[in-house]
């Protein structure tokens, strides 16, 4: 059997050349990422808001990634030892590429645009198609997110990871929760009966709204927005408000418990709830005695 080392070097491969080669890349690579470890480490306390922690850890990865190359791009030179020889081989490398790499390369040309458009950042609460969560990493081939609600419907996290490819960037819609500030909007619904003082509940629905949300009602400068509508078993009380993205949940949750609670305590207000009542309003069909 002919040696596979004898074959090699028959292509003009010289095997022990590419093995040391390889091994100073890795080296300098393993010493470059310590280096920036300890660097990223140090900007990253320093920190003080989500904005700057995201822009570390991207632009670290974006020196990490770079630094690759560089070393990459320079091995292959001494080793051809002619800039003709360094093209040829890239322009293998990249025909090689584009043929079997055509989902990675996308999802690295969605990367770049997520690192310049920043569509949003590390720590932002995001849905991608129908996958919902935290945004824990940026990496070259995927983003990774902390999922939110997974098997059940909920604003809290599942405890499960979900790593999204980022090639799917360019095909699936993209809704951030917090791209401008960390509030958005909720609502809760109680009805009342036709009987009930209206006037009243609504001011028990404003009030037990506000005891929840004062501070998101004072960053954006916008109170909760009561709204009414009749129905068929009596008239629906909608009140919108604005939280904490991440305690939206909460929030409407405690909202709903304090109206229910001051409801409970008025003679004059009732919630309603589908029943069946029976009013007689003319006698002379049941005769004169």
């Amino acid at each position: 059997m002919v040696d596979i080392f004898e074959t090699l070097e028959g292509l003009g491969i010289k095997f022990i050349p590419v093995v040391r080669i390889v091994l100073i890349v890795l080296a300098l690579f393993v010493v470059f990422s310590i280096i920036l470890g300890f660097i990223k480490r140090g900007l990253m306390k320093r920190a003080k808001s989500k904005k700057q922690k995201s822009n570390i850890q991207i632009f670290s990865r974006i020196f990490q990634i770079t630094f690759l190359v560089l070393i990459v791009i320079v091995a292959i030179f001494s080793y051809v030892g002619s800039f003709t020889g360094l093209g040829i081989a890239a322009g293998l490398i990249s025909a090689a590429l584009g043929w079997a790499l055509q989902r990675p390369i996308t999802g690295v040309a969605a990367w770049v645009m997520v690192v310049v458009k920043r569509p949003f950042n590390i720590g932002d609460r995001i849905i991608i198609g129908d996958v919902k969560g935290d945004v824990k990493d940026i990496t070259l081939t995927h983003i990774v997110l902390d999922e939110v609600g997974g098997l059940v419907n909920s604003e809290v996290a599942s405890g499960r990871v979900i790593m999204v490819p980022n090639y799917l960037l360019y095909e699936l819609n993209i809704i951030n929760y917090t791209h401008q500030n960390d509030f958005i909007i909720g609502e809760t619904i109680v009805q009342i009966t036709y009987e009930s003082n209206l006037d009243k509940a609504i001011k028990i629905s404003f009030d037990s709204a506000m005891k929840f949300t004062e501070e998101a009602s004072q960053k954006l400068k916008q109170e909760p927005m009561i709204r009414i509508a009749m129905a068929g078993s009596g008239i629906d009380i909608k009140v919108r408000f604005y939280g904490e993205a991440y305690n939206i949940q909460k929030i409407t949750s405690d909202i709903t418990k304090e109206i229910y609670d001051r409801i409970q305590k008025e003679k004059d207000v009732e919630i309603a709830y589908p029943h069946t009542e029976v009013v007689f309003k003319n006698k002379k069909l049941f005769g004169k005695g």
